[in-house]
C-alpha cells in the first residue's frame, strides 16, 4: 500500500479542523442540557410543578433545535445536474478555442437550451473552469467545498457545510429553534441567577453552572437573534447572501428583485405549500434548485418614487428581454399571477435572445 501523499495528509487534516466549530457548538449544547436539566430544574427549583413544566418545554426545544442542527450539518448540498455539465466532446472544443468569440459560441450554444438567464457583469454566460459545468442561475462555486452547490447562500463554518438549495430551510429553523432555546434559558433561569448573585441562595456547585448558563445564553441571543433576522429579510425578498452583496445580472442588466415574486411566494419557496411542515425540518422547498422563476421588472420598492420613476418603470418593462426558454414545470406553477410575469414580450424577443451582444466575453465566477 503506497504513503499517503503529503498534499492527501493536508487535505484530511483541514477537513479535521473544519470540524473544530461544530464540535465546540456540540460541546456547549451538551454542557447547557447538564447545567439546565441537573442543576436548575432538578437541584435547585424546589416547586414539582414548575420542575416538570420547565423540563417538558426544554426537552421540546432542544428537540427541535438538535433536529434541525443535525439536518443543516449532514444534508448534501445540491450539485448541478448532468445536463449542465460539458460533454468530452464539448470540452475538448472548448479547450481548442482561442479564448473569445470563439469559446462564447461553443457555450451559448451550450447554454441555449438550458433555463439559464443569469450572466456575469461583463454579460458572458457564468462558466465553472474547475467543474467544467454551465452554471445554473443561482448557483456558485464553493472555494472550501471545491464544487459548485445549486442556490449557494454562503458556506457556514459552524455546520461545517454549504448552506443551499438543499438545507437553506433546515439553516433557518435552527437559527429560529436555537434563539428559542436561548430565550426559554434566559427567561427560567433569570429568577435563580438573581437570587445567586444576590447571594438569596446558598453557594453550590449549582451556582457556576446556573451564573455561566445565563450569560452564555443571553450572549448567544443577541447575536442569533441578528442573525436570524436578516435571514427572515433575506427570505422576503428572495435574495441569498452572496446576492445581498452582489446583484444578478439578466439580459437586461443588474436586477437585485429579479428573483422576488412577492412576499407570499418568495416564503412558498423556501417552505413549501404544505403549511402543516412549515416548522418541521423536512425538505419542503419548491423547484429542483436549477431553475427559478424570475419577476425581471427592475423597479425597486425600497426606493423612493420620483416623479419621473413610473414612466423610466414603463420603459425598462417594455424593453425587458424576457427569458425565451421555458422554465422547468416544478418553477412554473408559481408564476399563475399576471402582475409577476409577461409572456408576450418573450415570445417576441424569442429568436434574438442569447446573441444579440456581440461583445460577450467568458468570465468564471468563483
Amino acid at each position: 500500500m503506497a504513503p499517503a501523499s503529503p498534499s492527501s495528509v493536508k487535505r484530511r487534516c483541514r477537513r479535521c479542523l473544519y470540524w473544530i466549530p461544530v464540535l465546540f457548538i456540540s460541546i456547549i449544547v451538551c454542557w447547557s442540557y447538564y447545567a439546565y436539566v441537573i442543576q436548575l430544574c432538578i437541584v435547585s427549583m424546589e416547586n414539582i410543578g414548575e420542575k416538570v413544566l420547565c423540563l417538558l418545554a426544554y426537552h421540546f426545544f432542544v428537540l427541535l433545535f438538535v433536529w434541525s442542527y443535525w439536518k443543516t450539518i449532514f444534508t448534501s448540498p445540491m450539485n448541478p445536474t448532468k445536463e449542465f455539465h460539458l460533454s468530452y466532446a464539448d470540452k475538448e472544443l472548448l479547450e481548442r478555442e482561442p479564448r473569445g468569440e470563439s469559446q462564447q459560441e461553443v457555450l451559448r450554444r451550450l447554454a441555449k437550451d438550458l433555463p439559464v438567464y443569469t450572466r456575469t457583469m461583463s454579460g458572458a454566460i457564468r462558466y465553472c473552469d474547475r467543474c467544467q459545468l454551465v452554471k445554473p442561475d443561482r448557483c456558485h462555486h464553493c472555494s472550501v467545498c471545491d464544487k459548485c452547490i445549486l442556490k449557494m447562500d454562503h458556506h457556514c463554518p459552524w455546520v461545517n457545510n454549504c448552506v443551499g438549495f438543499s438545507n437553506y430551510k433546515f439553516f433557518l429553523l435552527f437559527l429560529a429553534y436555537s434563539l428559542l432555546y436561548c430565550l426559554f434559558i434566559v427567561a427560567t433561569d433569570l429568577q435563580y441567577f438573581i437570587k445567586f448573585w444576590t447571594n438569596g441562595l446558598p453557594d453550590t456547585q449549582a451556582k457556576f453552572h446556573i451564573m455561566f448558563l445565563f450569560f452564555a445564553a443571553a450572549m448567544f441571543s443577541v447575536s442569533l437573534s441578528s442573525l436570524f433576522g436578516y435571514h427572515c429579510w433575506l427570505v422576503c425578498k428572495n435574495r441569498s447572501t452572496l446576492e445581498a452583496f452582489r446583484a444578478p445580472v439578466f439580459r437586461h442588466g443588474t436586477d437585485k428583485n429579479g428573483f422576488s415574486l412577492g412576499f407570499s411566494k418568495n416564503l412558498r419557496q423556501i417552505f413549501g405549500d404544505e403549511k402543516k411542515f412549515w416548522l418541521l425540518p423536512v425538505f419542503t422547498s419548491q423547484g429542483d434548485g436549477c431553475s427559478f422563476p424570475t419577476c425581471l421588472v427592475n423597479q425597486d420598492p425600497e426606493q423612493v418614487s420620483t416623479p419621473t420613476g413610473a414612466n423610466l418603470t414603463a420603459k425598462s418593462i417594455e424593453n425587458h428581454p424576457f427569458p425565451s426558454k421555458p422554465l422547468r414545470e416544478s418553477q412554473s406553477h408559481l408564476l399563475n399571477d399576471s402582475q409577476s410575469w409577461t409572456e408576450s414580450n418573450g415570445n417576441s424577443e424569442k429568436g434574438t435572445l442569447g446573441m444579440s451582444n456581440p461583445g460577450l466575453t467568458i468570465e468564471n465566477e468563483t
